[in-house]
């Protein structure tokens, strides 16, 4: 591919230098514009920046008109104007200072002979590299921005089609709590019934995850305090519910995933069902759920007033409730004790806010 030959703009109202410039520049392999004052430069630069076909400019200081400081200023304030080097007969070391500051993008002093044209080769060619490395970098610099703008919109997107689903998800989970609590208001046996509301109770734990997150500004995590709070009243909102006037949750804001947070829902709502069915033979009594931290560590208790170890096994029991806290236990890499010096029963749950790494939970094991 054949290399365009860059053109500079030459500002000096000198025209015997002017055509000493445009020869040595031109055997030097460039193509020289000579404007004789710094309005016709001026104009020039203008009149060629729509085509790009100026591409660095040499600027006289000392010119009738408009001077060399007073046109690069202009030249300054034209969108994409070419580099200036700017040029002047003055020792003065501040010109030089002034005119950097200005936006020259080099500086030298001029000879009337015509002995600085090398020197004013070297500067155009510094003055073209660094021009083509700034647009590189502007342009690296708008890809960067277009990236993320393109990023944020996709994860704008996925966002909205996440809130969409918990939302959807949600609902159809909430449409099944509430035909199953339909289905145990009318059945006429009290097993059937109680294993109705079991079933919509554990539907309801993880219909609530969903929908805490659709509300949620965070959808990688959920108000287990909030939750918790909003799982208890539709509990109470059961079939049950005549039986759990007395159930209270306190609980600190804790933030945590969504997959530990249904865990803790199920649990939390098979140990209170259990404490509804068992603990209060002749009506209801106070049932109470805690959560509370402690760092990372999370500490999790159900506990009521009742018969504790006195209450006699349900022969029609299937143990399916205690598997199914095994199971979330599990999942939560929980530990489950029994409160021994507590009256009633108290059931608490130690486990960690965030899942443990594999090697740290081997090396709490081998602990």
């Amino acid at each position: 591919m054949t290399q365009r030959t860059p053109t500079l703009l030459y500002i000096d109202d000198d025209a015997a230098l002017a055509r000493l410039v445009d020869r040595g520049l031109t055997r030097r392999g460039y193509k020289v514009i000579h404007a004789a004052s710094g309005e016709e430069g001026l104009e020039r630069i203008r009149t060629a920046g729509a085509q790009g076909c100026i591409d660095v400019v040499a600027l006289d200081q000392y010119m009738p008109g408009l001077d060399g400081l007073e046109t690069l200023e202009q030249i300054m304030a034209i969108p994409d104007a070419p580099p200036v080097v700017f040029v002047t007969a003055s020792q003065d070391s501040s010109i030089a200072v002034t005119a950097l500051k200005a936006g020259a993008a080099d500086y030298l002093v001029k000879d009337v002979k015509g002995d600085f044209i090398p020197l004013l080769h070297v500067a155009a060619e510094g003055a073209l590299r660094q021009a083509s490395l700034q647009r590189a970098r502007e342009e690296a610099e708008a890809e960067i921005h277009a990236s993320r703008d393109r990023y944020a919109a996709l994860a704008a997107e996925r966002e909205l089609l996440l809130r969409e689903v918990n939302h959807r998800v949600g609902n159809s989970l909430q449409i099944i709590a509430s035909l199953l609590h339909l289905q145990a208001s009318s059945a006429a046996q009290d097993e059937v019934k109680a294993a109705l509301t079991n079933a919509m109770g554990r539907v309801a734990a993880v219909a609530q995850v969903h929908r805490r997150l659709y509300t949620s500004q965070d959808l990688k995590s959920v108000m287990l305090n909030q939750y918790l709070d909003s799982l208890l009243e539709d509990l109470r909102r059961s079939a049950e519910g005549n039986r759990m006037s007395r159930l209270t949750v306190k609980a600190e804001p804790i933030e945590i995933d969504p997959d530990r947070a249904v865990a803790v829902g199920i649990i939390v709502n098979e140990l209170v069902m259990n404490a509804v069915k068992y603990a209060y033979p002749d009506g209801a009594g106070p049932i109470h759920v805690e959560l509370s931290s402690k760092g990372d560590d999370l500490l999790l208790s159900i506990t009521d007033d009742g018969v504790g170890d006195k209450v006699k096994a349900d022969p029609r029991s299937t143990g399916m409730g205690q598997r199914i806290v095994a199971a979330m236990a599990s999942k939560l890499d929980a530990s489950v004790e029994r409160d021994p010096d507590h009256t009633g029963t108290r059931i608490i749950l130690r486990f960690r806010r965030t899942q443990a790494a594999p090697g740290e939970a081997n090396t709490a094991a081998a602990g």
